[in-house]
Order: C-alpha cells, then sequence, then structure tokens
C-alpha cells in the first residue's frame, strides 16, 4: 500500500514494523529467557514477556523477576519447566501461575488469562484466554500491557493499548475503563499512586476521576496488601507525588487519614500553609538526607508523620498564637495505632514512634545549655535510632527565615559535638549503671525480682546524671538508697 492510499494520519505499516523492531531491540532478552523460549517453541507453545519486565526494560530499570505468559496451560507449563529449573513452585497454580528458578534467575510463567471479578472481593473468577490480546485487556496499566513474543520466528513487540505512548508521555492510564478496572480490583488505585511515585507518572484524568469516585472501594482490600503498596510507595522516588495524590482523590482517607486531617492545622510558626504542606516538606528533607539509592522506610514514615499529633492538640492562646503542646507525646500514641491497623512489622511501628516521640526534644538545648545528663539521656533514649533522629530533626526545620535556618542549624551542630565528644569519653552508646544486677544482690543480700530492677534503674538516673563514679561511689549510693527504701 502507497503512502497516498493511507487513511489521514495513518502511520505507514513499514514504519510501525521498523518502531517495533526498534523497541524489540530496546529490551535486553537474558540468557535464562532465551532459554525458556526455545523449550516453549519446542513444545509448540507462544512465550511472551510481559508487563513490569517489559516496561522496566524500556526504562533502564534493573527488574530482578522475570514475568512471561503463554498459551499453555498450567500442566503443560510444569512440563515444559521439568528438567531445566532449579526449583518450581505451583502456590498459584489455581490462578494459572507456576514459578521456578535458574541461574539465580526468577521467573514467573501464568496462562492466558481472560478473568471476571465478582467485585466484592479483588479475588477473580479464573478463567483462561487463547490470546495475548485477551490477557492484555485485563492488565492494570497500558504501561504494564506491552508484550514481546519471544517464540515467533521474528520476535515482536505487542502493544494493543499504546503503553510505549503513554510510557513516552510520562501517562498511567488503564487498558480498560478506569471505572472497569479499579471495580475488578481496587487495589489498582494505589497502585496507580505507587507508580507515580516509582516511575514519576502522571494518572490520566479520567484515571483521577474515577480513583476519586471509587475511592471508599479500598476497603475491601486486606490490610496487608495495602501495607505492601503503601510501603512500595512511600520508598518510591518520588513520594510526596503519590501522597498528594491519595490525598486529593480520598484515598489517603482509606489508608492514612491523619495525613489529610493535617491540612486542617496551621503551622504555628505561620511559614506554611498548613501542617499537611510543612510534613510534605520534611519528608522531602529527610530524604535528602537519606544514602543514595538506599531508602529508609522508617525515616520516611517518621518525617511524614512526626506531626500528624497537632490537629488533637491545637490550642488557641491568649495571645492569638496558635499552640500544640505535647502533639509529639499524641503523636507517637497515633503512629502506634495507624501502623499497628496497616499490619506493619513490631519494630518498624516501634522506631518510628520513638522518632516521633523524640522529634521535639532538640528544641529544649537552645543555645547549648543542656548538660551532661541531658545529653546522655538524649542518646540513650535514642539507642539505635540516634542517627535517624539527626535528620528528622534537622529535616524538620522549614522556616523560610534563613538566619533562623542557619541558627537552628548551628545549634543541632553543636549539639551532634557535645554527643561526640561525650561519646569518646564515655562509651554513649553502651551506657550501664556502674553496678550490674549481680553486683547489687551481693551488696543488698537480696534475691532475683522487682527490687534489683529498682536498684538498677536508680543507679542508671545516677550514671546519667554524674556520668561514670567509681566502684565505691556506687556502693555508698546504693546502699545509700536501700536505707531510704527500708532494706536496711
Amino acid at each position: 500500500m502507497s503512502a497516498a492510499a493511507l487513511a489521514p494520519g495513518a502511520v505507514p505499516p513499514d514504519l510501525v514494523r521498523a518502531q517495533e523492531n526498534a523497541v524489540v531491540e530496546m529490551v535486553q532478552i537474558g540468557a535464562v529467557a532465551e532459554e525458556l523460549a526455545d523449550r516453549f517453541a519446542l513444545a509448540g507453545h507462544r512465550l511472551y514477556l510481559v508487563g513490569g519486565s517489559v516496561r522496566d526494560a524500556l526504562l533502564g530499570r534493573e527488574s530482578g523477576d522475570l514475568d512471561f505468559t503463554t498459551d499453555a496451560r498450567p500442566d503443560a507449563i510444569l512440563e515444559i519447566l521439568s528438567g531445566w529449573a532449579e526449583a518450581v513452585w505451583d502456590t498459584g497454580i489455581a490462578f494459572g501461575t507456576v514459578g521456578a528458578r535458574r541461574h539465580g534467575s526468577t521467573v514467573e510463567i501464568t496462562t492466558f488469562r481472560a478473568d471476571a471479578y465478582d467485585r466484592v472481593t479483588r479475588n477473580p473468577i479464573v478463567a483462561f484466554g487463547d490470546s495475548i490480546e485477551d490477557d492484555l485487556v485485563r492488565r492494570d496499566f497500558t504501561v504494564n500491557a506491552m508484550a514481546v513474543e519471544l517464540t515467533a520466528d521474528e520476535r515482536r513487540f505487542v502493544d494493543p493499548h499504546g503503553g510505549l505512548a503513554a510510557l513516552a508521555a510520562g501517562v498511567l492510564d488503564t487498558p480498560a475503563t478506569p471505572e472497569e478496572s479499579f471495580a475488578d480490583d481496587p487495589l489498582r488505585m494505589l497502585r496507580a499512586a505507587r507508580f507515580v511515585s516509582q516511575l514519576g507518572l502522571s494518572p490520566a484524568p479520567r484515571v483521577v476521576a474515577a480513583m476519586t469516585a471509587m475511592a471508599g472501594e479500598l476497603s475491601r482490600i486486606t490490610r496487608e496488601r495495602v501495607q505492601v503498596e503503601l510501603t512500595k510507595l512511600i520508598c518510591g522516588t518520588h513520594p510526596r507525588r503519590a501522597i498528594e495524590l491519595m490525598v486529593d482523590t480520598g484515598l489517603a482517607d482509606q489508608v492514612l487519614p491523619e495525613v489529610p486531617a493535617m491540612r486542617l492545622a496551621i503551622d504555628e510558626h505561620m511559614q506554611h500553609k498548613d501542617v499537611y504542606t510543612h510534613s510534605l516538606v520534611v519528608l522531602e528533607q529527610a530524604i535528602d538526607r537519606e544514602e543514595p539509592g538506599s531508602p529508609d522506610l522508617v525515616l520516611r514514615l517518621a518525617a511524614l508523620l512526626h506531626d500528624i499529633g497537632k490537629p488533637d492538640t491545637r490550642r488557641k492562646e491568649a495571645d492569638g498564637r496558635v499552640s500544640f503542646h505535647h502533639h509529639e507525646v499524641v503523636g507517637a500514641k497515633m503512629v502506634r495505632r495507624r501502623l499497628r491497623e496497616l499490619r506493619y512489622p513490631k519494630a518498624i511501628i516501634d522506631d518510628v514512634a520513638q522518632l516521633v516521640f523524640l522529634h521535639l526534644r532538640f528544641h529544649g538545648y537552645g543555645s547549648g545549655e543542656w548538660t551532661d545528663s541531658a545529653v546522655r539521656r538524649y542518646v540513650a533514649d535514642a539507642g539505635p535510632l540516634l542517627d535517624r533522629l539527626h535528620k528528622l530533626v534537622r529535616s524538620d526545620s522549614t522556616t523560610r527565615n534563613r538566619r533562623r535556618a542557619a541558627a537552628l542549624q548551628r545549634s543541632y551542630d553543636s549539639l551532634e559535638d557535645r554527643i561526640a565528644q561525650l561519646r569518646m569519653q564515655e562509651e554513649l552508646d553502651a551506657i550501664r549503671p556502674d553496678l550490674d544486677g549481680n553486683a547489687i544482690m551481693e551488696l543488698l543480700g537480696i534475691p532475683p525480682g522487682p527490687l534489683v530492677g529498682k536498684a538498677y534503674k536508680h543507679l542508671l538516673a545516677l550514671r546519667m546524671e554524674r556520668g561514670p563514679v567509681s566502684r565505691e561511689e556506687a556502693e555508698a549510693e546504693l546502699r545509700a538508697w536501700a536505707a531510704e527504701n527500708g532494706l536496711g
């Protein structure tokens, strides 16, 4: 067909084929995929590299796992993998998915799907499809609905929904209507926010509209699945953009309602639109203090949530100023409640809550008036979180007054210098009383029990207050304490 015979705006077939060939060349196919393709071809089946594996290859992003789809049914997949894979698992075989490992690479191979959904849960009524087009239309987003056929005589790029153009334009859209897609699986709305964070994509207007209208459907999803997506979102490259999308569409009301609630509390310094905006700036500044390429989930959560206690502690003072007394105490409790509800591990909950609890402690430092005892307590209370606390406190300075910002940083420099000096002198990271539990029991002649713990705490407080003392001084203090508490 000549170019003149084409419809207006149509692309000549030769040019289309050239573009497809160029895309295929961009997708580097590793040895494991080559071997797998040969085995499927010998068995008379088609095999496609699909979804995130293709998307990430086009973006130049590393992708540890390889996802494939095929016309082979699960039993045939297992037969093809037999004798080739070093390990095979079929936990997802009811959904048509078989996993395998070869030469350190993990692969997942799924039979073409043409599922329906009950739209009560997110569980599909599994139905196998007969074509790659059936499979791709059911995927979440067009950038994940691209495939490369590996078993054809000449590799073929398959992109029926314009995923490549969307990727080039930085647009996140759905193959079907977003209403259909999100009704099938509401978790896709949170995945949309996650891809905004990870890939820097912007959702299409119709996607935003559907997310806004259907945010309540996220309640159908288990908290564990929500937490997995939220964690990936927080640890992405652009978490602020994703959080703003969640707040604007109402998704945050379903996941982290304390975040949009901060829009109601005006920052006491009157330098920001609200505490919500301030918290987003603190998050970005905390990210800037991370080691490159090593997102810190605990630090990022603490930065985002450090002021969530402000709405509940907001008071208007007689002089017209707004105060948030003890918001760090209230906020730490709120953090524990929310992260538990999201099924985060206890260690993460404890660390984030402690950072929130401690984030204001520095502001009592003034211009360096803290005693050595106060510095010791600061270090002891932070424990292994001290480095993160340093980053959080420095990030919490968002004032536009350059002189004030510089003064705050100098003050914190001074505190860090004090900590370094005391650490050299006293091994602050391992502060212990000058007498251990065995010495306490021997000196007082008491058996193990609560009294030993009380004596230990007394000696620890003494250690914090005075620093190291001699054994004789410690024993004298312990005897005096025992006499005051009626131990003879």
